[in-house]
């Protein structure tokens, strides 16, 4: 029997008032409505299904049906969407807390129900509502949103501080902030894909710089063929290539050395890890790649190098500008398109990043920010294509989501990287850890309280 795939959506258990719900039995049953379209697909409904994992911290649980063909007929496996939230935790008139927000706290890494909140806190450390808001200890928390559009739309800092009657200060603070809780929402995404993606993934590095033109490093983005979805970034600094005058080549070797933390090498192989433990299943991993030398040798650093494919397509001369492109190219560029797709979104979404500009970035980690933002917005917020038009975002092809998010909802409740399982250089950039020498002061993140 051959079938398409498809997903549909069984049931959503009601939002309750409080973050812990009461998971109904009967919204694990499948609606007549679906049993119909299952037995015209000559599907045997009289199976049981096991109840998916819960997480205490949720209000929407939506079940779907990812419908499957296979020899035997046609496989059915229930999955979970992603866990958020549609209205900010502010908003929330009945409220009670699923977990102590200190990170000192032994209550604060539960996952299961059962704790006992208390008006004073737990175990005599007080918390308040806003603990769980994106919003706590801010003075101007309306700023939180604006300022999220304002970057993925291409503004620097002081444009946006002029049409919001603030301080450039203020907007870095808090796109800081933004950009460290995009950080935690996408390592929510990716903890959240209960299946793992059966897609090949496109792997490119992204050029661009800190401070100067003299401090150039990449970007490693892996991105599904398919779907689009960006599963993470990697950064990797690297000494300045080309032709140097005399004058440029005395400057560089005035400034203090950067770590290069392995190099395009080493950023290579933490990706292709990543994948792979995302993958999860036993089938190789199928990566497209441009012809980078170093792709191959970050293959070969793990431990089962066997298990990841390589499809090459070296970038071929081109010509003038306009001119034909040859078979080869063309190859190229369709094999690559989604990940060069993503890098134009990028030249053209971030002012730091566009080829002639004064707005660049000081800092690695805050320009790691500031695209973290922007894989919030290209994985949950805009559709695939605007132009076909085609509203589904990356996130929905994934399961994720139902429907396109804005940035109220991205922005809705607040995330604890102790409870994310930030590790690596996630973790080091959360932190603020990797430093620009050239720079006197590099100040970490290492607030215990705040986010």
């Amino acid at each position: 029997m051959s079938t398409t795939n498809s997903l549909i959506v069984i049931s959503s258990v009601a939002p309750s008032s409080a973050f812990t719900p009461k998971t109904s039995t009967a919204a694990l049953r499948m609606p007549s409505m679906v049993v119909r379209r299952l037995c015209c697909l000559g599907v045997d409904t009289s199976v049981r299904t096991e109840r998916p994992s819960t997480d205490a911290f949720s209000l929407n649980r939506w079940i779907c049906l990812d419908l499957r063909p296979s020899l035997s007929g046609t496989e059915f496996v229930l999955l979970r969407r992603m866990d958020w939230l549609s209205t900010p935790v502010e908003r929330l008139q009945e409220f009670e807390p699923p977990f102590c927000p200190r990170q000192d706290c032994p209550e604060h890494r539960r996952t299961s129900r059962g704790f006992r909140y208390r008006r004073n806190g737990s175990f005599g450390k007080s918390f308040c509502k806003n603990s769980f808001s994106l919003a706590y200890y801010l003075q101007r928390p309306e700023l939180l949103i604006p300022i999220a559009a304002g970057l993925q739309a291409g503004s620097a800092h002081r444009q946006l501080a002029r049409n919001l009657d603030c301080a450039p200060s203020t907007v870095t603070r808090q796109a800081a902030r933004i950009g460290r809780h995009c950080m935690l929402l996408t390592e929510r995404a990716l903890n959240s894909m209960d299946q793992a993606p059966d897609e090949p993934f496109v792997f490119d590095h992204f050029e661009t710089f800190e401070f100067t033109q003299d401090l150039p490093f990449g970007v490693g983005t892996p991105v599904g063929a398919e779907s689009w979805f960006v599963y993470g970034i990697d950064p990797t600094p690297h000494s300045r290539t080309g032709r140097r005058s005399e004058a440029q080549q005395r400057r560089l070797r005035a400034r203090p050395q950067r770590d290069d933390h392995g190099g395009y090498t080493a950023s290579a192989s933490r990706t292709f890890q990543r994948l792979l433990k995302l993958k999860g299943d036993s089938k190789p991993l199928r990566l497209i790649v441009d012809g980078h030398p170093d792709y191959p040798a970050g293959r070969a650093r793990l431990g089962d190098p066997d298990r990841i494919r390589l499809e090459v397509h070296p970038n071929p001369r081109r010509g003038p500008k306009g001119s034909t492109r040859s078979a080869a190219a063309r190859v190229r560029d369709q094999a690559m398109l989604p990940v060069d797709l993503l890098h134009g979104l990028i030249r053209h979404s971030c002012a730091a990043h566009r080829r002639e500009t004064i707005a660049f970035g000081r800092r690695l980690v805050a320009l790691m920010e500031r695209l973290y933002v922007l894989l919030v917005w290209r994985n949950f917020i805009k559709g695939r294509s605007e132009r076909k038009p085609d509203p589904e975002t990356p996130a929905m092809r994934q399961g994720l989501t139902e429907q396109p998010w804005t940035w109220r909802t991205a922005l809705a409740r607040r995330l604890f990287p102790a409870r994310e399982g930030l590790e690596g250089v996630c973790g080091e950039l959360y932190r603020r850890e990797w430093i620009t020498p050239v720079l006197p002061n590099n100040r970490r993140h290492d607030l215990k309280l705040a986010y």
